[in-house]
């Protein structure tokens, strides 16, 4: 069972997976193939299609209709899914008769409001299907059919059609600010990677921009509360956003440490991290959290054993134990079940952030995705599957489209975006000045590096 944006378990009557599937007969609709009985395990495309399709007196549960509309495209795009749906929705209701009055308007008016739900549904939970103009020909190809039955259909169109819009320029601004904070890194990459001497000194530090703990912690959950979307042109712009991110927060923690000339002021540094970490942790934002462990965890910084024996570290091992790996990750999923409940349970919106370590779920929709075919031996779609991704999948976006209760501080979130942070390079040339090399394996890299 999951939430919003996916409801309610869905469940279907189907044959076994054994057995030839039984063809729907004329005029029985989808709400033959629905039954309180066990969770679907598996059906034909066209079946899955069938119960995606409103009558007059059925409407799909919230939950199969997010399933289905995140799986589908895996075989259907969904341009082809759309116009498939209308297809049926014109058989079904009679819709290609001509003039419209020769039908009975009376399950029309029943069946208006449901198919209006449905496309809200998909244009509200993956708008960029939209960015395709044919989807937005067979939406309103639909609606014209059933308006001359009630004219407040054209009004309700209109008003969707306003909101995807916005919603599609606002996805439009994200992918153009993902642009630009990659166009910096990269540039700001391309200039440590050639340090051949120890990188400049950078003239702010995180501790002239920020003091206290906890105001950087919310300031890292802003970012990551931040809606990142995908460009239909280059599909894993999210994911490498994500990433990035990640990637250069873990980078930025690990020159904050390596920079500073005296080892009383590195030790400050760290045990600031770990206080930064540690709200992290108590506000949900385990992303940030393990972005900051790894940070420390790099080579360059970990060798500085004189700066980390200034350092209070208790703190830090008790974090490191609850990210740590072993028994695949075993502590983190259940501070992350407790955040979770907590989220569902809150009474402020503080209490309801829950951000994931990213990359292992990922990692876990991957295994998921590879170790689980997608159709079962006699042709049927894996819908078992299907509703486990989609579990895991509804669970983040709902996660992620929590709005941020913390006051931003643009001063921070410019710092965090755009400070220069040093390569591994460069970190490296910084660690073995801040302390020599200890044995040859140092000796010669610190002198090729030189």
């Amino acid at each position: 069972m999951f939430t919003t944006p996916s409801g309610f378990s869905p469940h279907l009557a189907c044959a076994d997976p054994g057995e030839e599937e039984e063809a729907p007969q004329e005029g029985s609709g989808p709400g033959a193939c629905l039954a309180d009985g066990p969770p679907i395990t598996s059906a034909s495309l066209d079946t899955l299609i069938q119960n995606l399709v409103p009558t007059a007196d059925y409407y799909p549960e919230k939950a199969y209709v997010f399933t289905f509309l995140l799986s589908a495209r895996l075989f259907i795009p969904p341009p082809e899914l759309l116009a498939r749906v209308c297809e049926l929705c014109i058989k079904q209701q009679q819709l290609d008769q001509s003039p419209l009055d020769t039908v009975s308007t009376a399950p029309l008016r029943k069946f208006g409001p449901k198919i209006l739900q449905l496309l809200t549904e998909w244009t509200e939970t993956f708008p960029s299907d939209f960015r395709d103009e044919k989807m937005v020909g067979h939406l309103k190809d639909i609606i014209h059919r059933i308006a001359p039955c009630d004219e407040a259909y054209w009004k309700t169109l209109n008003q969707v059609l306003q909101k995807l819009s916005q919603r599609l320029a606002l996805m439009s601004q994200g992918e153009e600010s993902i642009v630009k904070v990659s166009l910096n890194a990269s540039s700001i990459s391309d200039k440590l990677v050639a340090f051949k001497t120890k990188p400049p000194p950078i003239q702010k530090d995180i501790l002239s921009i920020c003091t206290d703990p906890y105001t950087l912690a919310q300031q890292l959950t802003h970012v990551e509360l931040q809606p990142c979307f995908s460009d239909q042109k280059k599909k894993t712009t999210n994911l490498e956003a994500y990433v990035r991110w990640f990637n250069r927060l873990c980078y930025l923690v690990a020159t904050e440490i390596c920079m500073p000339a005296k080892k009383k002021q590195r030790a400050q540094v760290i045990e600031f991290f770990i206080d930064v970490a540690r709200e992290c942790f108590n506000i949900g934002n385990f992303n940030s959290l393990m972005a900051i462990i790894s940070g420390m965890n790099m080579s360059p910084v970990s060798r500085l054993k004189k700066t980390w024996g200034k350092a209070k570290t208790a703190k830090f091992f008790i974090l490191e134990h609850q990210m740590d790996p072993t028994g695949n990750f075993y502590n983190y999923r259940t501070a992350l079940r407790g955040a979770a409940h907590r989220s569902q349970t809150a009474n402020s919106n503080r209490e309801r952030i829950v951000i994931p370590f990213f990359s292992l779920l990922i990692k876990d929709i991957y295994f998921l995705n590879e170790g689980c075919a997608n159709r079962l031996p006699n042709g049927h779609v894996n819908f078992e599957k299907f509703v486990e991704l989609a579990r895991q999948v509804g669970e983040f976006m709902t996660w992620k489209q929590m709005e941020c209760p913390f006051e931003e501080d643009r001063a921070i979130l410019h710092y965090l975006h755009t400070v220069p942070i040093f390569s591994e390079d460069g970190l490296y040339l910084a660690s073995y000045e801040s302390e020599s090399p200890e044995n040859q394996v140092e000796k010669d890299r610190w002198k090729a590096l030189r």
